[in-house]
């Protein structure tokens, strides 16, 4: 039987969809097969849109089955005329189909308006009519965290307080967000929030005087501006603004937003990557100083000219080439500054449907937020078998990378996106990475791209340590007529260095590929550490994450046109790197036709490694030859 968890605010603005989006994550990472659903649709605009909570997992959560929702104006006829009743069975129908074949289903209530009143009663009546475990969510305003409990614990009186089993406890979003002079949050871009308060709350201190209450905190979520950086693309569009050049408008993103009515060397430090400078048309100095900082790698959200006036042609010309080759978005508007100042105000910086990036960043950040052992209890309530969804692979995945403590080193240290690859992995703890490249330029891209150098990273200068390795790469390859002379040339290749680092056991591993091909990634290790034990070749996988569940395809990149007995051993190796990541082998030997429905050179060599297979490893499930589709669906 499945469970049922609505999650209901206590007030509007506490981020319901964030906490919705990481709940359904965290319960996915553990395999739990999840149903989501929105009872009552609530667009923005309040207009009967399709509610924008349930397009995201939709859109983000193939795997994830959701319920229609009811359109908000069908809901207010039916409360209107006093039918509460009737609309409360059309939810537990809608209900009742989604727990046919879910394991959880997670219902997001109603958010609390000044239009609708009747928010609290309907959240009630739904978690009364679905026999759903409630969770409060909330965001501090301007209280202490005593005043926060006491908020807390009132709220929840209305839904049985203490007596009520089925109120699990309360999630408390946006903690030490921004506040404005009159203690609102602030969920804005504006650089100005420097000069306001912002609550000084410890999670420590809210956490304890949490521990006497009767209700428990599941989720403290601190405020992080990162998943407020909005597209450029979405101000364009709030703003009806005229494009003067595209760039990267569809992906870079805005961080803050600038002002720029000082003069220029009281503006320049705020130049920085992210930052969306609002300058009148009719400042060059603005425009030759954003060209400047874009030359030299600062990746600046984008230029927003007021004013209506046009760009000087010189100034323009001047510029342009860099503005391209940058892909910096230059767009304007009419208005003035003023009126720019108060349009940027109003824009709505909740995550769009279509900005999957941002809604990624959304579903992980909260997801690590939410109490393990509250997660591991829902999940373990179920009886269904548990299947490895991509969610719950990646963050296996993970786990087992920060378990294992591992180091690795990435020869193409100073690429930016190996740099902000190895900068996400120290933060996440997954790996200890080691950079091979020149430290001041390493430097400089991670600045450029405001990409945080923490301790989990290690960077060595290829040129510092290449001598080292000279001697023992003569003795590996003097069968090959390997000289000193010939040796150094090679480890100017920094595939050659980081494989002789693995050879000498300084790392544990070696990632290539974003600058580097396959073949020249690989061939190194071929001739300096060879194949494992007991294998003639070498062979790839790749982990296809399909919305529903995670496939092992080998081999699609390194042997074009293997023999039978090459066949068999892929294969095996295949099946062994699936167990390691913690798939259940089932080997499908895949041809252009089944059994023995076809004919053919190549069908007779899958026959026969299929054979050799089985007989080389009885222990494994292997089939074959099968079409592509007759496997899959098995």
């Amino acid at each position: 039987m499945s469970r049922t968890i609505i999650l209901i605010p206590i007030s509007a603005g506490v981020g319901l969809t964030s906490v919705s989006l990481g709940l359904l994550q965290a319960l996915e990472q553990k395999g739990a097969k999840i149903g989501f659903m929105k009872p009552i649709s609530q667009p923005i605009s309040g207009e009967d849109k399709l509610d924008r909570t349930t397009s995201i997992v939709r859109t983000t959560s193939a795997s994830i089955e959701t319920a229609e929702p009811f359109m908000l104006s069908v809901a207010e006829s039916l409360i209107g005329q006093n039918q509460s009743d009737v609309l409360l069975e059309k939810i537990v129908e809608h209900h009742q189909q989604l727990s046919k074949n879910n394991d959880i289903i997670v219902v997001e209530g109603l958010i609390p308006t000044r239009k609708n009143s009747y928010s609290s009663r309907i959240n009630y009546e739904v978690a009364q009519a679905l026999d759903a475990e409630i969770i409060l969510v909330s965001a501090p305003a301007t209280e202490t965290p005593e005043a926060l409990k006491e908020r807390i614990e009132a709220a929840a009186t209305s839904f049985g307080g203490k007596n009520n089993p089925n109120l699990l406890g309360v999630v408390i979003n946006k903690f030490n967000a921004p506040i404005d002079e009159s203690g609102r949050t602030r969920p804005d871009l504006s650089e100005i929030f420097d000069a306001f308060q912002h609550s000084h709350n410890q999670i420590a201190e809210v956490y304890r005087l949490f521990e006497k209450s009767p209700i428990q905190i599941l989720a403290c979520i601190p405020w992080s501006p990162d998943l407020i950086a909005t597209r450029v693309i979405d101000l364009v569009k709030h703003l009806s603004a005229a494009i003067i050049n595209e760039g990267d408008m569809s992906t870079r993103r805005i961080r803050g937003i600038t002002f720029c009515a000082r003069s220029l060397q009281n503006m320049v430090e705020h130049f920085r990557t992210g930052s969306l400078l609002v300058a009148s048309a009719d400042r060059p100095d603005v425009l030759v100083a954003a060209s400047l900082a874009a030359s030299n790698g600062v990746e600046l959200g984008g230029i927003l000219l007021t004013g209506g006036y046009k760009i000087d042609p010189a100034i323009k010309k001047l510029c342009q080439r860099t503005f391209e080759s940058t892909g910096l978005p230059i767009f304007r508007i009419e208005g003035n500054t003023w009126q720019t100042a108060l349009n940027l105000q109003s824009f709505n910086l909740e995550v769009p449907v279509d900005d999957k990036e941002r809604i990624e960043n959304i579903k992980q950040y909260t997801s690590q937020q939410f109490d393990a052992g509250f997660i591991h209890s829902i999940v373990g309530g179920s009886s269904r078998i548990r299947r490895l969804s991509p969610p719950a692979f990646r963050y296996q995945l993970t786990e087992l990378a920060r378990a294992a403590k591992k180091r690795i080193v990435l020869p193409e240290g100073d690429e930016p996106r190996t740099v902000k690859a190895a900068s996400l992995c120290a933060e996440r703890g997954i790996a200890e990475c080691i950079l091979l490249a020149n430290p001041d330029e390493v430097k400089r891209v991670a600045e450029a791209q405001g990409v945080n150098l923490g301790s989990g990273i290690n960077i060595i200068d290829p040129a510092s340590v290449r001598e080292n390795y000279v001697k023992r790469l003569v003795e590996l390859r003097k069968n090959k007529g390997m000289t000193e002379a010939s040796a150094r040339e090679q480890l100017e290749d920094n595939v050659v260095l980081g494989t002789m680092m693995l050879e000498a056991n300084e790392v544990d591993g070696l990632v290539s590929g974003a600058i580097h091909t396959t073949a020249n990634t690989i061939r190194p290790p071929m001739q300096i550490i060879k194949t494992a034990p007991g294998s003639s070749i070498v062979s790839s996988i790749f982990f296809m994450l399909l919305p529903d569940q995670v496939l092992v395809y080998g081999d699609c990149a390194v042997n074009p046109d293997p023999t039978a007995e090459q066949l068999a051993e892929i294969a095996i190796q295949s099946a062994d790197s699936a167990k390691a990541f913690g798939i259940d082998p089932k080997v499908a030997m895949i041809s252009y036709s089944t059994g023995t429905s076809g004919s053919g050179v190549d069908v007779e060599k899958v026959k026969e490694a299929t054979r050799i297979a089985q007989e080389k490893r009885p222990d494994l499930l292997i089939d074959g030859p099968l079409q592509y589709d007759a496997a899959v669906m098995e």
